[in-house]
């Protein structure tokens, strides 16, 4: 079971986050607080597997969890935000953040990220990665000639993560474990020398793995 601390000020959302986590077997809420203070003391208290934490705190900015969360052993940093441009979201993923969530998610989509990057991921809000995805596009390429060696199967999920879908989502096409599209995810990662899937996008692309019209 996975522990999860959940920084959040605004009522309606912290109880909206609460009940996506609890609503998992997998997943156990063990704190829930509403300041940046009141986060980094139980950061630092319970050590948990994942922070899940507001950007806009009443005293202070949630990337100062997000740094702090980063530099501890086991600790995953999650954002869940109403902020969903490129400013707020390259600030968190600089921070350390390993995961970038809208608090429009659902709490099915909350539950399945927070899942996802304790399994190594990098979850991002769907809308948020295709308008990444949009922003790189440029003029055609020429057919790619991969300078990274990835499997078939690999290069296969990198195109369904590119596209903003879930692991369990990619389970389902590809008909396998969310646990092995997490396994590979990570070696995709690992091949292309990114952490998250914004800069996985960023690198197929550069690299001619993928076309932007894929």
């Amino acid at each position: 079971m996975s522990t999860v601390l959940l920084v959040e000020d605004e009522p309606k959302a912290r109880a909206h986050l609460a009940s996506a986590i609890e609503a998992r077997d997998e997943l156990d809420l063990v704190g829930s607080e509403t300041t940046l203070e009141g986060g980094r003391t139980r950061l630092h208290e319970l050590r948990p597997d994942v922070l899940l934490t507001d950007l806009g705190l009443p005293d202070g900015s949630g990337l100062e969890l997000v740094k702090e969360a980063s530099e501890l052993e086991g600790t995953h940093p999650l954002v869940v935000t109403v902020f969903g441009d490129d400013r707020h979201v390259l600030e968190a993923i600089r921070a350390g953040a390993l995961g970038y969530l809208l608090k429009s998610e659902s709490r099915a989509g909350v539950a399945e990220a927070i899942l996802e990057v304790v399994e190594g991921g990098s979850p991002l809000s769907p809308s948020i990665a295709r308008r990444i995805l949009g922003e790189l596009r440029g003029p055609a390429t020429p057919e790619p000639t991969p300078e990274v060696p990835l499997s078939d199967r690999e290069l296969e999920v990198l195109r369904h993560i590119v596209k903003g879908f879930t692991y369990a989502e990619i389970a389902r096409l590809l008909e396998v474990s969310p646990t092995t599209v997490a396994t590979h995810v990570r070696r995709v990662y690992r091949k292309l020398s990114v952490h998250s899937r914004s800069e996985a996008t960023y690198e197929a692309l550069q690299l001619g793995i993928i076309r932007p019209d894929e």
